[in-house]
């Protein structure tokens, strides 16, 4: 398998529509080209911003196809979220994104019919990642979302020489000791990018060395800030930054954040078009109102 370890700031990627909502992959490549002049240098596709629960099958594998052909010649890398509550779905997912030549693959435990126990979400898991055996994979632990309230440590425990290509595990739960616990299992070999935008600094704080966010598509000077004044050792900015951070999550969270996020992607000059359903969308005036609330905390500056 392949070394990999996502370090820095990795953007969990939009997937972008057209009005009627229909796929847009033109937009792949102005995507691309957004993140690379933002300094971010992997993009997470199809994974909870990429709404990959409201995609058919067919729609990731374009998906998947389109970003690997877009990211040719550059510097950017690709993870592909593979998971769904179909594990034959995932597993094909796994395999094209293998053939495509992804950097690393993840994915979340089937949240409609759960894992009773950790060990049953391993035998999952291991299936899973072996229809990508030369490529690594990651656990995508998000319990606000999948409803699985499984010991991720107890994961890397059980999960280790039984998943040959298990890289680490993205971390999207808010419970920092168990965060600290995955730092450390196997002696620190295993790789732990934290996935919530609003305690990054948190995250930095016990060891985190990598992140994984949606909010990194179009906040990411803030972040870079945040990272650079913490490995100064400049608290007071790191802090500074970090809540402009939380004032913008909260305005986008005020007026539905897929909608916001999209609404301010589209601010920045990358349309990413409309949200699905069931996610609503904003009308004319609230994009006014929620561009003039971005200008207020400094978010364009």
């Amino acid at each position: 398998m392949k070394s990999f370890e996502l370090t820095g700031l990795v953007a969990a990627t939009h997937t972008p529509f057209d009005a009627d909502g229909s796929l847009n992959l033109s937009i792949v490549e102005p995507q691309a080209k957004h993140l690379l002049a933002n300094d971010v240098k992997t993009a997470f596709i199809c994974g909870t911003t990429g709404e990959s629960s409201s995609l058919t099958l067919n729609e990731r594998q374009q998906m998947a196809q389109r970003w690997m052909e877009v990211i040719k010649g550059t510097a950017l890398r690709v993870v592909v979220h593979v998971g769904s509550n179909c594990l034959v779905d995932s597993k094909t997912l796994a395999a094209q994104a293998e053939k495509l030549g992804a950097h690393a693959v993840a994915a979340v435990g089937p949240s409609y019919f759960k894992p009773r126990n950790v060990a049953a979400l391993v035998e999952w898991c291991s299936e899973l990642a072996a229809a990508a055996p030369n490529t690594p994979f990651y656990y995508y632990d998000i319990p606000s979302l999948t409803g699985l309230q499984l010991s991720s440590p107890e994961f890397l425990a059980q999960a280790d020489g039984k998943i040959s290509n298990l890289r680490g595990i993205k971390f999207t739960n808010p419970d920092l000791m168990s965060y600290q616990l995955c730092l450390h299992a196997g002696g620190g070999k295993f790789d732990i990018p934290y996935g919530m935008d609003e305690v990054l600094l948190a995250a930095l704080a016990v060891g985190a060395k990598g992140a994984v966010g949606s909010t990194y598509n179009f906040a990411a000077p803030i972040y870079h800030r945040v990272w650079k004044a913490f490995a100064a050792g400049d608290m007071e900015t790191a802090r500074k930054e970090q809540f402009r951070a939380v004032q913008m999550i909260q305005l986008l969270v005020g007026v539905g954040f897929f909608a916001g996020a999209k609404a301010t992607m589209k601010m920045l000059g990358v349309d990413v078009g409309p949200a699905r359903l069931p996610h609503g969308n904003l009308r004319a005036d609230q994009v006014k109102k929620l561009r003039s609330d971005l200008e207020k905390i400094g978010f364009f500056g």
